[in-house]
């Protein structure tokens, strides 16, 4: 086991290209660190690899999830950083679902501030705005389960929404500190708003919120690695009594409600 350890802090210490540097951080949880005597002495690897950004960052989550509930590693700016990780790109990353899966982990804790858990909630309500339906499925149940956890970040969704939208809501979307994003004097309007979503799953996920919200958390684990080919899949093998090919329904023969042909003539 010493002689395992010593080869690959020896390894490690040598310059490494980003490919590599990534099939590394992808088998160190598995197959690197509970063969070590000291997992300990990885921790400079991992925080380094957690500092870099990007995909790195994602992939150096599994090492410090270890390091952290297993062998005390204290790292006083993990949820900043973590906070930070927060973007757009992070819905279309090879390692989305790995990605949520701790952070979902990291933030199960019932004893994080309210401020902290606020800032998650609603950065995640932001980015789901634009984000694509196979990740909204899953994104809004994670904001609810959050809300769950966190009674006293309810007032995010009790809070009658702002009707300037983000234009008179305090929340600072570019601040990377959590501690000053101001998200608990805000409210979760964008869920409101992806109630009108064109994906009837997620208006009837994000309707959640208009009512009041059970004990229960909701199960994401199988949602995490869903793809926009299994949602095409699935709409698919439904079957459809009727399909409307309307927005409006027709007025007669001539046209839609304050059509002008209508108006003018009637059959």
């Amino acid at each position: 086991m010493k002689a395992f350890e010593r080869v690959w802090m020896g390894f490690l210490k040598h310059k490494l290209s980003v490919s590599l540097y990534k099939k590394v951080l992808l088998i160190l949880h598995e197959s690197i660190l509970p063969h070590m005597s000291k997992p300990v002495l990885m921790i400079d690897f991992l925080t380094m690899a957690y500092d870099v950004g990007g995909a790195i960052s994602l992939l150096a989550l599994n090492g410090l999830f270890l390091l952290i509930h297993q062998h005390n590693l204290e790292y006083p700016d993990f949820y900043k950083k973590l906070y930070s990780l927060l973007d757009p790109s992070v819905f279309h990353v090879k390692y989305r679902a790995r990605f949520f899966h701790l952070a979902d982990l990291f933030l199960s804790s019932t004893h994080l501030p309210a401020y902290l858990v606020a800032a998650f909630a609603k950065r995640l309500s932001r980015l789901s705005l634009t984000a694509p339906p196979q990740v909204l499925v899953m994104i809004i149940p994670l904001i609810c389960n959050l809300i769950r956890r966190h009674p006293s970040c309810r007032s995010l969704i009790h809070r009658p929404s702002a009707e300037g939208g983000m234009a008179s809501d305090p929340f600072i979307m570019e601040e990377q500190d959590p501690a000053k994003s101001r998200a608990l004097e805000s409210s979760l309007w964008e869920l409101e708003a992806l109630q009108n979503h064109y994906y009837p799953n997620i208006v009837r996920a994000a309707n959640v919120i208009s009512r009041a919200l059970s004990a229960q958390e909701s199960d994401i684990s199988e949602l995490l690695e869903l793809s926009s080919y299994e949602l095409f899949e699935k709409e698919m093998k439904k079957k459809f009594h009727t399909v409307p090919l309307e927005f409006e329904p027709v007025q007669g023969l001539l046209g839609k409600k304050h059509d002008i042909t209508a108006d003018h003539f009637s059959l």
